[in-house]
């Protein structure tokens, strides 16, 4: 039987059994189908508790194993072998959810197994005994690879255990939320007014909840609208066996320090909506667990990408990621110790804000779908899949840009997603941002974005003066810099204006008043020499020829292009095929440009140039199959070293845009390669 798709099998508990790891993985599943589906799907083995439970699972389970039955994990590797779609097996291991000591049955599967196999580990023990270092290190040996979610599991792993399999570092996911103040979320969840502190996760003694109970009356008394929000049931496994001891003996705790007004309880298994939504209301987020040697917490990630300050006793994953910047660590089960960092934070609204803005920034790389993206960066190295795979990309939206823009223009600045509006506006922006909406207009033909798009126009001819110059530069009284022209944003301006004109489906008004601008802008592209500049006047000039071609413009297309050419004879070696000394930003828009100067004169030297140095350009951007580009913090400069941090967004889609050029002018599949990978 042909599959039309490729499988990776997750083993893992899946929802609705209620446990963490279910939990974790039905977010995993949902992003690498977001970012890979159909080509490559996914699908699950889920680990049941013993035989007497089922669970009516959702239809990409497809298999199923009872934890303590041996036979049943030897079978059922026996099936995934026979099952060609399933490529690579990823296990998503917690100790307790396997059977036999230390989760030693899942050996037995694993010899069975004739399948790639990589194991996410949930939890790395320090100090093993013998016997747990013989099954975590027996795993490791029949498995292709390790995936760890902090940097000091990969430490115990290798100093502890003696692992010697590769192992690959993926933090834990988060999904992905905006940065925004509580109070929003407070008003709708009717607490206006409160101080939330919150806590979340399946309840069980290991959470050290009566120790932050302990703590509050002291807050309360300087802060008499606080109220401690702890949101979870209590873990099936724990209430199987002990009932609800350990939340009776909370709200005991609570009643006996008279403490009903200021800590409630909210005992139900909570899906993600409602996660995001206490998070987003909460002030701190405590997280009290008492296991030292906890080298993962969903729930700590989840505050920080929230945004929330942290306060968290120092396990081992916590010891990772909180940092004075971000939180505060307290000490094991020290009730004055969490009372202390409780009223540092809320006693300092601006350490507060701060540890806020730190945490948000330090989770971007850990939301979801960018954890998708390193698990498959992970998996290709294994699967076995003859065909290549088309990646799935995520819908366009506009939101930010619609958010960013008011009834004159589009900020140049934003905090997180507000924009700044006291820094104002430049051309440069207002030019992207006009490129962005004609490229959307004419893929997706809504009317909606014609108001954006006449914003942006009548902003750049705001800008305009008497001798055809576009200024960059206007401050938040909408008053024009005049003591700055910016050629590279004239330039930017002219390829934006020659862009909209070419596209037939805008209205002609638009297009007329475009053409104008247009047209008094080029009065002044004699004196301009700057390369990117040039570059972005040749784009201009391309997209205004296809729709109105005369005479003037391919003469001045050949002129800007020689000079580019000029600058590249003038700079280029054997080891430096560039235009001049020093790589910055917005680079592949040079060779693009002689890519466009190519199709409209059909002048070879052009052509040539434009692979030399877009080829040169891949060499140095790309490292490891990942896209690099350019740090602004030192930039690149000819017989020294490439910067590699505080990178421009923009130089991204100038590559994408450049490389999918010169696919279609050259033919080679190596540039759509790149400019998808």
């Amino acid at each position: 039987m042909k599959h039309k798709s490729s499988w990776i099998l997750y083993i893992s508990t899946f929802p609705p059994r209620e446990c963490g790891i279910a939990t974790f993985t039905k977010d995993l599943v949902i992003a690498m189908d977001k970012k890979f589906s159909p080509s490559i799907k996914s699908k699950v083995l889920a680990m049941n508790n013993n035989s007497t439970n089922i669970y009516n699972y959702p239809e990409d389970v497809i298999l199923e194993i009872s934890d303590t039955d041996i036979s049943e994990y030897i079978e059922t590797a026996k099936k995934i072998n026979k099952i060609g779609a399933i490529k690579l097996v990823n296990i998503q291991h917690e100790f307790g959810i396997f059977g036999g000591e230390y989760g030693s049955y899942l050996i037995a599967f694993l010899e069975a197994l004739k399948k790639p196999v990589l194991i996410t580990f949930h939890s790395v023990l320090p100090n093993p005994n013998n016997k747990l270092k013989k099954v975590v290190c027996t795993l490791a040996e029949k498995s292709d690879c390790i995936i760890v979610m902090t940097k000091k599991g990969i430490d115990i792993l290798r100093s502890e255990y003696g692992i010697k399999t590769d192992i690959k570092l993926i933090p834990h996911g988060i999904p992905t939320v905006n940065f925004e103040s509580s109070l929003k979320e407070k008003t709708k969840l009717g607490y206006k007014g409160k101080i939330i502190l919150s806590s979340f996760g399946m309840m069980n003694p290991g959470k050290g909840y009566e120790y932050v109970i302990e703590a509050l009356p002291k807050v309360v008394e300087k802060f008499p609208n606080l109220l401690y929000i702890i949101v979870g049931e209590t873990h099936p496994v724990v209430r199987k066996k002990e009932g609800e001891q350990y939340r009776n003996f909370l709200e005991s705790k609570v009643k006996d320090l008279g403490l009903q007004k200021h800590v409630k309880f909210y005992n139900k298994y909570v899906k993600l909506s409602e996660i995001i939504k206490y998070l987003k209301s909460t002030d701190i987020y405590l997280c009290s667990n008492l296991n030292p040697n906890q080298i993962t917490s969903g729930t700590l990630v989840y505050a920080l990408g929230a945004g929330r300050a942290a306060i968290s006793t120092p396990f081992l994953h916590a010891k990772d990621i909180i940092t004075p910047e971000r939180g505060i660590l307290v000490n094991f089960k020290d009730n004055n110790s969490i009372r202390d960092a409780i009223l540092k934070i809320l006693s300092n609204p601006a350490l507060k804000g701060l540890m806020e803005k730190n945490a948000y920034s330090y989770t971007r790389h850990m939301a979801w779908p960018n954890v998708a993206l390193s698990y498959m960066e992970v998996f290709n190295k294994y699967l076995n899949i003859k065909d290549k795979y088309e990646k799935s990309f995520p819908k366009i939206k506009l939101n930010h840009l619609l958010r960013l823009t008011d009834d004159f223009g589009i900020f140049q600045f934003v905090n997180y997603t507000k924009p700044d509006k006291t820094d104002g506006y430049t051309l440069d922006d207002n030019a992207r941002a006009m490129i962005v909406c004609c490229m959307h207009y004419n893929k997706f033909k809504q009317d909606s974005q014609l108001n954006l798009i006449k914003t942006y126009l009548d902003f750049i001819k705001y800008v305009q003066q008497k001798d055809g110059r576009l200024f960059n530069f206007v401050d938040h009284n909408r008053k024009i810099n005049l003591d700055n022209w910016v050629d590279d944003a004239h330039g930017r301006a002219l390829w934006a204006l020659g862009f909209l004109i070419s596209i037939d489906l805008l209205p002609k008004e638009l297009k007329s008043e475009a053409e104008e601008i247009f047209k008094k802008a080029l009065g002044i592209v004699n004196k301009i020499k700057s390369p990117r500049a040039v570059a972005f006047i040749i784009l201009g000039l391309y997209f205004y020829n296809k729709a109105k071609p005369t005479s003037e413009i391919i003469p001045t297309i050949k002129m800007l292009a020689d000079h580019l050419v000029s600058l590249y004879n003038d700079n280029s070696s054997k080891e430096w095929k560039w235009f001049e000394t020093y790589l910055t930003y917005s680079n592949s828009k040079l060779p693009e440009s002689l890519f466009y100067a190519y199709l409209a004169t059909k002048d070879e030297k052009y052509l040539n140039i434009a692979k030399l140095t877009l080829n040169f350009l891949i060499s140095i951007t790309f490292e490891n199959n990942r896209f690099a580009p350019i740090g602004q913090d030192g930039w690149y400069f000819k017989d020294g070293h490439k910067a590699h941090f505080d990178q421009q967004p923009v130089d991204t889609s100038s590559m994408v845009q450049t490389l999918i050029l010169a696919k279609e002018v050259t033919n080679e599949e190596k540039y759509m390669k790149n400019a998808v990978i």
